[in-house]
This record gives C-alpha cells, sequence and structure tokens, in this order.
C-alpha cells in the first residue's frame, strides 16, 4: 500500500496557490512537449505549437496540469474537439498513477468509514486538482490508443443511481481486454488509482 505519508503530501498541495512560477510553468510545458511529440499518434494532425498557445492563454489549466504531472499521471492531448477546437488532456501513465493510490471513491465513502480511513477520496482530490475523473466511454476511448493498467485499475466516474446503492465503477486491461466492473465505493487498493480528464 502507498505511504500515508506520501498520500498526505499528495493531499497538501491544494493549499497551494493555484499559479505556478515562472520556472514551474517551464519544465511542465518542457515534459508536455516531449510526451507529445513521442506519442503523435493520440493526436494526429495536431501541431504543438496549437497546444502550447492554447496553454498560455488559461494559466489556470497549467496548475492543473501540473497536479496530474506531479502525481504521476503523464497528461497528454487525447482528443481535439472538431467543431470547438477544445483540447483535452488525460492521464495517459501506463499504470494509474502512483501519486493516487489507496483512495477510496468519493467523500461520502470516505466519511463512511469508521476505520483504517485511506487520506483521501478519488473525487475529493479529482476536484481539488481542477479534473474531471473518466467516464466508461473516456476510458475505453484512452484503452483504443494504447494498453494501460495492465497491472492497476482506475476509480471511473459511476452513475448517481449506482453511486446511491453504495457501488462505484472502475476500469483496468487484462488477458488482453478492456474490463469495467464494480466495488463498493468505500473501498481502497495500493493498486487502484485514477485518471483525470482536463479540457483546454
Amino acid at each position: 500500500m502507498i505511504s500515508t505519508a506520501i498520500n498526505k503530501e499528495v493531499l497538501s498541495v491544494a493549499d497551494d496557490p493555484k499559479s505556478l512560477s515562472a520556472s514551474q510553468q517551464g519544465t511542465l510545458m518542457n515534459a508536455l512537449k516531449t510526451r507529445f511529440g513521442q506519442n503523435m499518434s493520440r493526436h494526429k494532425g495536431l501541431a504543438w505549437n496549437e497546444v502550447a498557445k492554447r496553454l498560455q492563454e488559461t494559466p489556470e489549466k497549467l496548475w492543473s496540469l501540473n497536479w496530474m504531472e506531479q502525481t504521476g499521471g503523464e497528461p497528454d492531448v487525447v482528443d481535439v474537439g472538431k467543431k470547438t477546437g477544445v483540447l483535452t488532456f488525460a492521464d495517459c501513465a501506463p499504470q494509474s498513477p502512483s501519486g493516487r493510490r489507496s483512495l477510496c471513491f468519493d467523500e461520502a465513502a470516505l466519511e463512511s468509514r469508521k476505520r483504517n480511513r485511506p487520506a483521501g477520496s478519488a473525487c475529493g482530490l479529482a476536484e481539488d486538482m481542477g479534473v474531471e475523473l473518466l467516464t466508461e466511454e473516456d476510458y475505453r476511448f484512452l484503452q483504443s490508443l494504447g494498453e494501460f493498467d495492465t497491472t492497476t485499475s482506475s476509480w471511473l466516474w459511476t452513475p448517481p443511481g449506482m453511486r446511491d446503492k453504495g457501488g462505484a465503477l472502475f476500469g483496468d486491461r487484462r488477458y488482453g481486454r478492456v474490463f469495467i466492473y464494480h466495488n463498493g465505493a468505500e473501498s481502497y487498493y495500493a493498486a487502484r488509482g485514477f485518471r483525470g480528464k482536463l479540457a483546454v
């Protein structure tokens, strides 16, 4: 199980101002540019200059992307709106982001645990980060771009009707196939985190 110290360190970022220094911005942009260039199959026909321009116009998005990066998400552009031109970044780390594991599903599930509570929840941390959990559709689309969560799993956005009954969705890839399954929302595992998406 990921150590409590690491979880607390990750969760404490929410206390920081939602801005990055020039140095932090430069480091992040270099990482994003390198990843973008190494994975052109995820965003065919899109030029990095277009992405950089959009990011420079929306510095608050850089803060969220930096969170994704610092918690092991390896964010990259995975979709471009045909009519809107909106760029969608998603966590593209091969396994569920290492800095966001051992979390139950949401804050209600966290509060329901009387013993052995995790450091936080996937939905709570995503909200702090300014990102959204992937839906089942998002997750299957991401899996069409590569092979993800072959040894881990990731919490997914869960329909209210299912969540009201105490359950939550997660996804993984095993035996060459993508599986969507369920657990009690209050459960948490060392090999389960969550993947986020961010519209820019």
